[in-house]
């Protein structure tokens, strides 16, 4: 059989956008053309591809399909490039990170690769514990992160440790933490983090001083830069990577609560294990340069 490129065009943007209304506004349809294609979809493979919730999101059936268009679409983008003997086209590269890879490594490590292979970047920025799900689901080709076991028909290869330190502004850790970092100080002072997905802070009051989250009062701030500002400028405490704080250690902007306790964070590549030659040779310069900037274990 043959997939309808309409039909599978309408799936993918109810995954992208959540909703069949959204895909209809992305697609110029209404949403009875979209679910009627759909629909249309689901009953030529014999299985739901959607659960038609909120927002809208793939069966395991509908991952394994989105995975396989995603990869369509770029080995035939490689495909007309050499046709065309446009050497120079550009590859868009769908991704999902962390923002602490963002905001740290990825551009210092990558930025010559990237530019050189002529590479497009569409970033998709999650939690290192979640990108995995991104991947996952169809919606990147590639991600960072901390899941060290590959999935079918994927490759999963180490590239580092992101360490991270517990660090305040003076003026906080004075205010709060005078005797030192004690199990009664943490339960009364407001941690950092970046959303509620973020347990970097919340593992290590367990482990430290076994506080459940939720026995503390914390402050969410999305971003490595607002982040780590919230943390310069009093406002509570918290993890950031070592990569940011050489400076501000050094110039006692921040001071470390455990530093005889970093955190270590190993990070993963993973990819499919066919790909486009490109992407292929971008997955090697990824894999060769990280490491030259993140930590060994």
């Amino acid at each position: 059989m043959n997939l309808d490129p309409k039909q599978t065009e309408a799936f993918r943007s109810v995954i992208r956008t959540g909703s069949f209304e959204q895909a209809a506004t992305e697609l110029h349809l209404t949403p009875p053309a979209i679910s009627q294609r759909v629909r249309a979809l689901e009953s030529a493979l014999g299985m739901p591809l959607v659960v038609r919730s909120r927002p809208c999101r793939p069966t395991e059936a509908g991952q394994r399909l989105m995975q396989y268009l995603k990869r369509a679409r770029l080995l035939e983008a490689d495909l007309f490039a050499d046709f065309a003997e446009r050497s120079d086209a550009p590859l868009v590269v769908v991704a999902a990170l962390n923002a602490d890879s963002l905001g740290t490594w990825f551009f210092p490590a990558l930025a010559e690769v990237l530019i050189r292979e002529h590479v497009l970047l569409d970033l998709l920025v999650e939690d290192q514990d979640h990108t995995y799900q991104l991947l996952e689901t169809g919606l990147a080709i590639g991600c960072i992160s901390s899941e060290p076991k590959p999935m079918r028909g994927c490759t999963a290869t180490a590239l580092g440790h992101m360490r991270y330190r517990l660090v305040a502004a003076r003026s906080f850790r004075d205010r709060h933490f005078p005797a030192g970092l004690t199990r009664e100080a943490a339960r009364r002072a407001p941690v950092v983090a970046y959303t509620r997905r973020d347990t970097l802070q919340s593992s290590f009051l367990l482990r430290r001083f076994g506080l459940p989250e939720g026995a503390y009062p914390s402050h969410y701030v999305p971003g490595a830069e607002p982040h780590y500002a919230a943390i310069r400028y009093g406002l509570g405490y918290g993890m950031v990577p070592e990569l940011l704080l050489s400076d501000a250690l050094a110039g006692g902007e921040v001071v470390d609560l455990a530093p005889e306790e970093p955190t270590d964070i190993a990070l993963y590549w993973h990819t499919w294990k066919v790909q486009s030659p490109r992407m292929e040779h971008l997955s090697r310069q990824i894999v060769e340069a990280a490491p030259r900037i993140l930590a060994r274990p």
